[in-house]
């Protein structure tokens, strides 16, 4: 007769219970970790009570993490066993080379440091939820701060424009647009290889000044990002495209004008600016290879993600 062992859920429970008192321990520095995000998030979106040495915001940073705290408390047998397989998974990512407790301790230092001075920093964690094709691969081939890069962008601002008068407030988006103009009369398409997408670096793209959609993206946000403008890439069904930031919808009467009527009076002619305006009504404006002007028009209208160098 086959004897049937019960499974007994508590004794499984107990073994794997970190024992007292390091089990708050560990769940108060998770705690900790999770509350800081979620502080500056609320900490720039509700009204402050101006109370004597802050005291509301003192007061809201222990409430959540407490909150925090209870809720990671009941939880912390699953949350302890996660912690200890995921860092494993650190140690052996920090061993062998790949990612680590460095890198983990960058990407979090960096988050913080970018929420901290954003009026909206609930948009970043948003931003890395969305789905968007090779960002990471994207992201290291934008080397805006590479001297190539920079000195061609710069280049490009003794070359187109550089006589225009007045307007110095747009002065930056001005230079930016001369990038554009370099880089759209010069631009070669070629298709990736059959087995795949290639993504070329900006620095790469500047020997031929060749490729496709997501290669004349990268070298188009990283010319714009070495002169100080904001570049986005456009991810749409097929196609991947740069847009920069102009400003305001009064910023978009005035660009409006230079390029109708200074900039790219020939090209623009008798046309109209294509642009979007995001959730917090700021204008970008196309800069797509296929453009003749900033702002020309759209290869395609749906918006499949934005991936935002701010």
């Amino acid at each position: 007769m086959i004897e049937i062992t019960k499974i007994d859920i508590q004794k499984i429970k107990a073994k794997l219970r970190v024992k007292k008192p390091w089990d708050r321990v560990i769940i108060l520095f998770l705690s900790i970790f999770i509350t800081i995000p979620l502080f500056i998030i609320l900490h720039q979106n509700l009204i402050e009570l101006n109370w004597s040495f802050n005291l509301d915001r003192i007061l809201l940073f222990i409430g959540v993490l407490g909150g925090v705290y209870l809720i990671l408390f009941q939880l912390r047998t699953i949350i302890i066993i996660c912690v200890a397989l995921y860092l494993l998974v650190l140690f052996y990512g920090t061993v062998i080379g790949n990612y680590g407790f460095n890198q983990i301790y960058e990407d979090y230092d960096s988050m913080i440091y970018t929420m901290t001075y954003n009026p909206y920093p609930q948009d970043l964690i948003v931003s890395k939820l969305l789905p968007f094709p090779n960002k990471s691969l994207i992201l290291k081939a934008i080397e805006y701060q590479n001297p190539k890069v920079r000195n061609f962008a710069v280049m490009a601002t003794t070359k187109h424009f550089r006589n225009v008068k007045g307007y110095s407030e747009y002065r930056t988006l001005i230079q930016c647009f001369a990038a554009f103009k370099e880089i759209n009369a010069r631009w070669n398409y070629v298709n990736d290889p059959k087995d795949g997408d290639y993504i070329a670096t900006a620095s790469e793209s500047l020997e031929y000044f060749s490729g496709d959609c997501d290669d004349h993206s990268i070298l188009m946000a990283a010319a714009v990002r070495s002169i100080g403008g904001t570049p986005r890439l456009i991810h749409t069904k097929g196609h991947i495209y740069p847009e920069i930031l102009i400003g305001n919808r009064s910023d978009l009467e005035a660009v409006n004008y230079l390029i109708k009527n200074i900039l790219f009076e020939k090209e623009s002619y008798g046309k109209s600016l294509h642009y979007h305006i995001d959730e917090r009504d700021q204008i970008w404006l196309n800069l797509d290879y296929t453009a003749k002007y900033p702002g020309g028009p759209f290869m395609s209208e749906e918006i499949l993600g934005a991936l935002t160098l701010n």
